[in-house]
């Protein structure tokens, strides 16, 4: 999920997938494949099944789908433009994987380690 939302961000970037209304002064391609490397570098880090790195995952995460939310609420044409919608998506399903990890994986990552 977390290379979903990396190709997602990268798709963006390339205006493959489009973000509404956003001018492009909005929407910096640095800021955009910064984003796309965070969540390639996150989901590398997933796999080393480290429970503390999961919660670090899963609040960062939380924080970046909030900013989200809480910055386009007024824009329905972003909210529920292709490129918002794909890694909204994603990334809430990454949340729930971070936090089905977190709850219930934790022991068996201690157990192979």
């Amino acid at each position: 999920m977390a290379l979903l939302a990396a190709l997602s961000y990268v798709l963006i970037g390339l205006e493959v997938l489009g973000v509404g209304d956003l001018a492009a002064s909005e929407r910096p391609a640095g800021i955009i494949f910064a984003a796309a490397g965070g969540y390639v570098l996150g989901g590398l880090l997933i796999l080393l099944r480290r429970r503390w790195l999961w919660v670090v995952g899963a609040v960062i995460n939380a924080m970046v789908i909030s900013m989200f939310l809480m910055g386009y609420l007024d824009r329905p044409a972003v909210l529920f433009s292709p490129g918002g919608l794909v890694t909204k998506v994603v990334q809430v399903v990454l949340e729930c994987a971070l936090l089905y990890l977190i709850v219930t994986g934790a022991h068996r990552a201690r157990a192979v380690s």
